[in-house]
């Protein structure tokens, strides 16, 4: 594992990236994400569309690095993920995992990253 492995805890409101080396960076969305549910009869999906300023910070912020983990609870880590697949192929092709975790704290989801990482760079090696 090194530097250049980042998590990014996101929801839709807001994102905390957290890098290995001990820095971290908060993201807020700057919209009002309300909970939308969808009612027969009706169109649209029941979604609320994404706050592509939002999604966008928070892909400044993780644009350098070479392999990122999505977490998150509900859909905002699946959403994100959608948004860069769209918007940034090349930063998609850097997400190793998109992985579901409700509210832990910042050290919890690091130390998760961190074994999470720890078995993709056994990984890398053990076909080697």
């Amino acid at each position: 594992m090194n530097k250049n492995h980042v998590v990014v805890w996101i929801d839709h409101r807001e994102a905390h990236v957290l890098f290995f080396e001990g820095t971290r960076e908060f993201i807020a969305s700057n919209t009002s994400h309300t909970h939308l549910h969808h009612k027969a009869n009706e169109i649209g999906s029941g979604n609320a569309p994404a706050d592509r300023k939002f999604f966008d910070a928070v892909v400044i912020s993780i644009a350098d690095i070479l392999e990122v983990l999505l977490v998150g609870p509900g859909s905002g880590k699946s959403d994100f993920a959608k948004y860069i697949r769209e918007h940034y192929p090349a930063l998609a092709k850097r997400i190793v995992g998109v992985e579901t975790v409700d509210h832990p704290t910042g050290p919890q989801v690091l130390a998760y990253a961190k074994k999470y990482f720890a078995r993709i760079d056994a990984g890398k090696f053990a076909h080697t």
